[in-house]
């Protein structure tokens, strides 16, 4: 592993077969230094026209950022949540019914407590699903069956679709009658979502409870307002596509109005979401002092003026890829990395030209600092900036768990920038791509398989040999959670590329393809999306050499892309959406 470092008069590299292990104990002094003025590449009388993303400069000001203080982080809060986690834990034990067992897990999942709680809930599933008990006493009951169905399935428990057999009639359809049961059909509406391909019964299931909950809800029928505040909710976007910590906000002042609330659950999710938020704003200030020191102070964001300054709302994306408090290293290190694939991204897409592209790319893909003598200035910056971040991430994992990984990462790095070329040369080139072509090449550009294998080695304390061997070929969960991002970043955001300068999306390869309108191309886009996460869902009962937790990360990743691409650019700047979700987070806490 090798960082780099400009000097006034020549490039160096330092190795640790050179300097032993006082490389890594010094690690600041052997990075670049992009302040130290290294002589710029000399002027051509050809002039280069280059392109502008016209982006808006961010929204949050780093000063306003480091300003900001929480009051929960003191003691007295610590033992007053240490309190109320201890009394739910009785609550728990002693809790009998299982459907009183399941209704309490629920909530305990949908007010962001149930990570204080995963050996009791683990138990308590693991008994529920040994049982057949309640299928046999629910078949009559579709609220019960379908809250099961969904709850064990969401925790790896391959519960078959018969389960709703006793509700169809003998036309394999679902039972008006059943419509006026807007709980129960609400619950069946959110089990639906966790089917795999090929299961009839949840697809119809789907279809039904959307078209009657649609109408009941536009007829306001069979339903109290909270209910039908959620029933709103849902139909927006299912339950299992979206992200922890937002529905947390949402669904703690859902509960509070609701007549069976727990005041013990609300007191304690209140306290816990202002912690956790605490905890974030620490994490996000740390960012934006190594964003001015990194960027700012070394000149970058003067340097790669073209390249977007979206730091706060990179790190709000990885609140919602790894939602546990525990997991601040990985959030800190994504956001560097979004960062990091932010800039080259712009690069690709927006300022360089082919020649300079292939030359970047061909410097990636050889991961060596002589290859920087025939790149332009601008892209030298970023070669080492991104050089040095990744092997100092590497050496992060070498210290922590004693694996070697850079020769992954670095793959990783020349694997998307070979896909933004592509992009790039069909930009330049005028080229429309099918659907399926373009898809087999925007899983890449996307970033998903990079950001994901990081991310595996960002929470993972033993790196397996296995694991890695799975991991290198791209295994299910990634493509089709990556296919999942890209098509919601193209739902969101291909207009605007479009009318910046962009490469067609999938929605305009699909309008080439078969000559439907915009609108039905969206149509199809949605449905495809629903399609990969069947696939998906496959991965919540698949044995694999990675740990479940990983498999959880990479579902946020598309529930986090769904949900900040819902009404447009989630990684833009000036949405007032955007904006109040992020103060909802990450400033403004939750009041008694």
């Amino acid at each position: 592993m090798a960082f780099a470092t400009f000097t006034s008069t020549h490039l160096c590299i330092l190795t640790p077969h050179q300097h032993g292990r006082q490389l890594f104990s010094q690690r600041t002094s052997s990075k670049v230094s992009a302040s130290l003025n290294p002589t710029k590449p000399s002027t051509s009388n050809q002039t280069v026209v280059r392109r502008s993303g016209n982006y808006k400069p961010s929204i949050w000001e780093h000063h306003y950022l480091q300003s900001i203080s929480s009051v929960f982080t003191g003691e007295e809060y610590t033992r007053r949540a240490d309190e109320l986690k201890g009394r739910v834990k009785m609550m728990l034990e002693q809790v009998m019914d299982p459907l009183d067992q399941l209704e309490l897990i629920d909530v305990l999942q949908r007010l962001g407590l149930s990570y204080h709680f995963m050996d009791e809930i683990s138990k308590t599933l693991e008994i529920i699903n040994s049982s057949s008990t309640s299928w046999d006493n629910w078949k009559d009951n579709l609220y019960a069956t379908s809250l099961q169905f969904r709850i064990l399935r969401q925790h790896g428990f391959h519960v078959p679709q018969d389960v709703f057999s006793s509700f169809l009639d003998d036309m394999g359809k679902f039972e008006g009658g059943l419509c006026g049961d807007t709980n129960g059909m609400l619950c069946l509406y959110e089990a639906s979502y966790f089917s795999i391909e090929g299961e009839r019964i949840l697809e119809e299931a789907k279809d039904f409870t959307t078209r009657h909950l649609k109408e009941n809800l536009e007829q306001n029928m069979y339903m109290d307002q909270n209910l039908a505040m959620q029933v709103g909710h849902s139909l927006e976007l299912p339950l299992h596509w979206r992200t922890q910590r937002l529905e947390t906000r949402w669904f703690i002042d859902i509960y509070e109005q609701r007549h069976d609330m727990n005041l013990l659950l609300l007191e304690l999710a209140k306290l816990d979401f202002n912690m956790v938020q605490a905890t974030h704003l620490e994490e996000m200030q740390h960012m934006t002092r190594f964003f001015c020191r990194w960027w700012k102070d070394r000149g970058l964001t003067e340097k790669l003026g073209f390249a977007r300054d979206r730091l706060m709302e990179s790190y709000f994306w990885t609140i919602g890829v790894f939602s546990e408090p525990r997991s601040g290293y990985a959030r800190r290190m994504t956001t560097k990395l979004i960062s990091l694939i932010s800039a080259v991204d712009d690069i690709y897409d927006v300022y360089g030209t082919i020649d300079e592209l292939e030359l970047f790319t061909d410097a990636i893909e050889r991961w060596d600092i002589n290859a920087l003598e025939q790149l332009p200035y601008y892209m030298k910056i970023c070669f080492i900036a991104l050089y040095n971040s990744i092997n100092e991430m590497a050496y992060d994992v070498l210290k922590e768990n004693g694996s070697y990984i850079i020769s992954y990462m670095k793959k990783m790095c020349a694997e998307l920038c070979n896909a933004y070329l592509i992009e790039a040369k069909w930009y330049h080139s005028g080229y429309t791509p099918t659907l399926s072509e373009y898809l087999g090449n925007a899983w890449m550009s996307i970033s998903g398989p990079l950001i994901l294998i990081y991310a595996y080695f960002f929470i993972t304390k033993l790196v397996t040999k296995e694991a890695l061997e799975y991991l290198e070929k791209y295994p299910s969960i990634l493509r089709h959670t990556s296919i999942a991002f890209r098509l919601a970043d193209d739902l969101g955001t291909s207009s605007d590329e479009l009318k910046r300068g962009d490469v067609p999306k999938s929605i305009q390869c699909y309008m080439h393809e078969t000559g439907a309108s915009e609108e039905e191309a969206r149509d199809y886009i949605k449905c495809l999306i629903g399609e990969h996460w069947k696939k998906m869902n496959e991965d919540l009962f698949y044995v694999s050499p990675v740990s479940k937790s990983f498999v959880t990360v990479a579902m946020n990743l598309a529930r986090t892309a769904q949900y900040n691409y819902q009404y447009g650019d989630g990684f833009g700047v000036g949405d007032r959406e955007t904006k109040d979700r992020v103060l909802s987070i990450l400033i403004e806490p939750i009041k008694d």
